[in-house]
C-alpha cells in the first residue's frame, strides 16, 4: 500500500461511502493512504506513531496486521501518520478525522496517543478504539489496550547477548526514557545478569519526554551506539524505533560487533539488508498479531475490551532466528523461555539499579 497525497488533499472514494478528510481541517503535513476490499462494512483506521509505515520496526509490525485484516477479513482501511514534534492537538485532529470519515474501529499505534485517544473516544462512545502499548485506568470503556510483555522478550535477548558477548560488555539503547522503554531495559539487563552477573551493561537513552524524537533519529542512534562501542561493548540492543537503524549501522561498521534489533525481524528487512550479517537477532514484538486479533474480534462482534496482554506464552514476543546466529544457544534460550512461561522466572518491569 503506497503512501499517498497530503491528508488535506485526500478525498476517499465515494463508492465506499467514505467522507472527505479534507473537509475535516487536517494539517497538510499529515499523510494518509486508503485501501479497501470486501463490502466496506468493516472500516478500520490506523494512526501511526512517529516514523510511520516504513520504519522497519514498530509501525511496520502494526502495518502488517492491518494488511492481513485487509486481505483476510475484507477490511476497508485508512492510515494516517504522525509527524515529528507535533502538538497534542494534531493527534486529536488525526483521530477526529478518521471518526468523521466514518471509521468505527480506530487503532492508535503508540503510548503517545493516550491523551488524544481518551478525549476523542469519550466524545465518540459508539466508536471502538484500541491503543497499542498504553493503559490508562481512566480511559473510556470503548478503548481497549493492546499490551505486550516486552520485558520477557528482552530477557531472552539479554540471555542471548550474554552467551554471545566475547568482551563480556554489552549495551542497551532506549529511544525515549519512558516507562514502556524501561521494560525493555529491565528485561534485557535481567537476562544478561542471569547468565553472568559480572557482564558490564552500558545504558543510553536518546531523549526524555516530552521530546519523543528519540524514536525517529537514526543519527542519534548511530552516535549512541558508537559511544558504547568505543567503551568496549560488542553487542548492542536498541529499542528506539527507526533510531535503531542508525545504531545497527554503527555496529555493522565495527568488526566483531553484533546488534540486536527490535519489534520486527530486522535482519529480514529489505532496507537493512546490507547490515543483516551484523544483526544477531531481534526481539520481535508481534504487534501484527495483536492488531489482526483485535480487528478480527470486532468483525466477529465480540471486540476485545479492557486490557489484552500478549506475552511470551501468547506469542506476543519472541526472538528472531534469521541468519542462524543464535542457533547454537537455542537450548539455553528454550530453558529460559520455559521458566518464564511456567512462572518459575519473573522478569522485572523496571530496571534494577
Amino acid at each position: 500500500m503506497r503512501r499517498s497525497m497530503k491528508l488535506a488533499a485526500v478525498v476517499l472514494s465515494g463508492s465506499l461511502g467514505m467522507a472527505s478528510l479534507a473537509a475535516c481541517g487536517a494539517k497538510s503535513t499529515d499523510n494518509t493512504s486508503s485501501s479497501a476490499s470486501g463490502d466496506g462494512s468493516l472500516k478500520v483506521g490506523m494512526a501511526y506513531d512517529i516514523g510511520g509505515r516504513g520504519d522497519q520496526s514498530f509501525n511496520d509490525s502494526a502495518a502488517r496486521g492491518l494488511d492481513k485484516a485487509k486481505s483476510d477479513l475484507g477490511a476497508s482501511v485508512t492510515e494516517a501518520e504522525a509527524k515529528s514534534g507535533e502538538a497534542e492537538a494534531d493527534k486529536e485532529t488525526r483521530l477526529k478525522n478518521l471518526v468523521d470519515a466514518g471509521y468505527k474501529t480506530i487503532i492508535a499505534v503508540g503510548f503517545v496517543y493516550q491523551p488524544a485517544v481518551n478525549k476523542v473516544a469519550k466524545d465518540n462512545p459508539n466508536v471502538k478504539f484500541a491503543i497499542i502499548d498504553s493503559n490508562d485506568k481512566d480511559q473510556p470503556s470503548n478503548v481497549t489496550s493492546l499490551l505486550f510483555a516486552e520485558q520477557e522478550g528482552s530477557y531472552l535477548a539479554g540471555v542471548a547477548a550474554a552467551n554471545k558477548s566475547k568482551a563480556k560488555h554489552v549495551g542497551f539503547i532506549g529511544g525515549v526514557q519512558s516507562e514502556l522503554i524501561k521494560k525493555f531495559e529491565a528485561g534485557y539487563k535481567a537476562g544478561v545478569k542471569s547468565v553472568d552477573p559480572n557482564i558490564v551493561v552500558e545504558t543510553t537513552y536518546l531523549t526524555t519526554p516530552p521530546d519523543f524524537t528519540g524514536f525517529n533519529s537514526p543519527d542519534k542512534g548511530k552516535e549512541a551506539a558508537q559511544g558504547q562501542l568505543d567503551k568496549g561493548a560488542d553487542i548492542i540492543y536498541t529499542a528506539a524505533g527507526s533510531s535503531g537503524n542508525g545504531a545497527i549501522e554503527a555496529v555493522a561498521n565495527k568488526q566483531g560487533a553484533l546488534a540486536i534489533g527490535v519489534d520486527s525481524d530486522q535482519a529480514s528487512q529489505p532496507a537493512l539488508a546490507k547490515y543483516k550479517n551484523s544483526i544477531m537477532t531481534s526481539m520481535v514484538k508481534n504487534v501484527d498479531n495483536a492488531v489482526f486479533a483485535y480487528i478480527d474480534s470486532v468483525k466477529k462482534g465480540s471486540a476485545f475490551t479492557g486490557i489484552k496482554l500478549f506475552d511470551l506464552k501468547a506469542d506476543g514476543v519472541s526472538l528472531a532466528t534469521t541468519g542462524g546466529k543464535i542457533d547454537d544457544i537455542q537450548d539455553k534460550l528454550k530453558a529460559a523461555a520455559d521458566a518464564i512461561k511456567s512462572g518459575a522466572t519473573t522478569i522485572p518491569t523496571a530496571p534494577v539499579q
